[in-house]
């Protein structure tokens, strides 16, 4: 798998969230994605980024626009060092919620891409990596 771009920002505000949406529309457009699957991808960005801001006190994304050889994809990985999350299996379960939404921000991501990673401790941060193919 080849990285064809790559580029890391800082996400800590809604006015970054909304770079955010903008910029994951910009590189799915430039990777060929469908309109559904352009509207899929930048869901999942805006709802992982909004996570980072509300319960992760803000961090990092990394962009990366990929191939394989006629494939195509984005990779997004979301990186913060806020409280963790204690219980991964039930913040992916539909409904929980440590806020004041609906609990879908992390399961319904997970739906809306091909590939998810979740990796979290106590005190030690969140790192999500979703991975959206051509």
């Amino acid at each position: 798998m080849a990285v064809q771009k790559d580029e890391v920002m800082s996400v800590g505000s809604s006015a970054d969230i909304v770079f955010v949406r903008q910029i994951v529309r910009k590189w799915s457009i430039e990777q060929g994605f469908s309109l559904v699957d352009q509207t899929k991808i930048v869901t999942a960005a805006s709802e992982l980024a909004r996570n980072m801001v509300d319960y992760g006190g803000g961090g990092k994304l990394h962009l990366e626009a990929l191939s394989e050889g006629i494939r195509k994809a984005l990779r997004l990985t979301f990186e913060d060092e806020g409280p963790g999350i204690p219980d991964l299996d039930l913040a992916l379960k539909d409904g929980y919620t440590t806020g004041k939404g609906l609990g879908l921000g992390l399961s319904g991501s997970k739906r809306l891409v091909n590939e998810f990673e979740l990796v979290s401790s106590v005190g030690g941060g969140t790192r999500i990596t979703i991975t959206k193919w051509k």
